[in-house]
């Protein structure tokens, strides 16, 4: 196996906190395989690149020689995860699960090695798990301790109702953990709580505790709110390559590094030299065609990933899009705004009936498409790069 040195810089890379901080270097020093859980409950049937961070470092640990589990929480689903709520999360249907799964299980192996990866469901031990054995679960937790959790202290505090199914939630996901022998949990920062609950039961049960690597929540599109379908400011992994490349173009500088540390199976040492080149001089609108050809030949291939990025390269002209485009934050009204008061607001146009006639003439492209539609609304929470003739752009977060 790799050094454990080595393994260490490249496993802590993009995490928030690894839990005891010394912990994952005595697991390594064991010598063996460690057995690296990872658990996802099918809640919608599409995962976004958000989702790929954990993704990304159950890759990371497949590679230097560990087994890696993805969970899919079939039985937790059912439950509904409260993590960052406040209110009860409604809870999905047996059939809501099993497709959701089912889709699942085909996204992930565009980055994980098929041959290499476990996957279970924690209905297999907690479908057979009667009254008796979930009160004895329950009975190893203690109100005062779930009340520590963030989300349900403020429930509680504001008078806002917690029900006690949402309590097994945690113990349900911590004893996941006792039944598959884990040494390491990755999982958000929002389910920071869940997997110490994991690291309690395992030593309550007489095993050796796991270790907790929690990884950020990668922002969205506009740099500011988590990555969300909800707040429309996600890349989708089965996005067309050409959506896919326009909307990781549209992101800011900033945030492309917040990416490339993220999202990128480019090594430290060459993602530092990239990095330097940019100070150097690079344009870097270059560094991000590397970013997103990276991420659409993930998920599409790498034929797709170049005429992607032709493609991208045709609709602005050519490199007509300059190498400093401006940032523009303009407020919604009811969840939404029309795309003329859009470009009017952004200074792209002196009026709308300028931005009607705009588009009218084809001159109006947003993430390079040209938009025809007079009477488009764009949902807030997104971010785009918007064009109006050859040579007006602005970078616009919808809020």
């Amino acid at each position: 196996m790799t050094a454990i040195k080595e393994q260490i810089a490249e496993l802590s890379r993009g995490t928030d906190e690894v839990l005891p901080e010394s912990g994952l270097e005595a697991k390594l020093s064991k010598g063996r395989p460690l057995i690296v859980k990872a658990g996802f409950d099918p809640t919608a049937p599409d995962l976004h690149i958000g989702h790929t961070v954990l993704i990304n470092k159950m890759r990371q640990f497949q590679e230097f020689g560990h087994e890696v589990v993805f969970l899919i929480g079939d039985f937790t689903g059912m439950i509904g995860d409260p993590s960052g709520r406040n209110s009860v999360r409604p809870p999905l249907s047996p059939e809501e699960i099993k497709a959701n799964a089912e889709t699942y299980e085909a996204q992930i192996f565009k980055i994980l090695d098929a041959d290499k990866t476990r996957v279970e469901f924690n209905s297999n031990w907690m479908s057979g798990m009667d009254a008796a054995g979930l009160i004895k679960l329950a009975a190893r937790h203690t109100v005062a301790r779930m009340l520590e959790r963030d989300d349900f202290s403020k429930r509680y505090a504001g008078g806002q109702p917690i029900s006690i199914h949402e309590f097994l939630y945690p113990l349900v996901q911590g004893y996941d953990s006792v039944a598959l022998g884990a040494d390491v949990e990755l999982g958000g920062t929002d389910q920071k709580f869940n997997l110490l609950v994991g690291r309690q039961l395992q030593q309550d049960y007489g095993q050796e505790p796991q270790i907790v690597v929690t990884t950020p929540l990668l922002e969205g599109l506009d740099g500011v709110q988590k990555m969300s379908k909800s707040l429309g400011n996600y890349v989708g992994i089965t996005e067309p390559p050409g959506e896919m490349f326009g909307k990781i173009m549209s992101i800011s500088d900033d945030l492309m590094w917040r990416y490339f540390e993220l999202l990128s199976f480019r090594k430290l040492d060459d993602l530092a030299a990239l990095k330097r080149s940019v100070d150097d001089g690079l344009n870097p609108r270059d560094a991000k065609f590397e970013l997103g050809q990276e991420l659409v030949a993930r998920f599409h291939g790498d034929a797709a990933a170049t005429d992607a990025r032709k493609e991208f390269i045709s609709r602005f002209q050519q490199g007509a899009m300059p190498e400093e485009i401006p940032e523009v934050t303009l407020p919604s009204q009811d969840g939404a705004l029309g795309i003329a008061h859009l470009l009017k607001r952004a200074g792209l146009v002196g009026s709308t009936s300028e931005a009607f006639r705009m588009i009218k003439q084809g001159a109006v492209r947003v993430d390079g498409q040209r938009i025809e539609d007079r009477g488009l609304h764009i949902e807030a929470g997104t971010t785009a790069v918007y064009q109006v003739g050859k040579r007006k752009f602005a970078r616009v977060s919808l809020t």
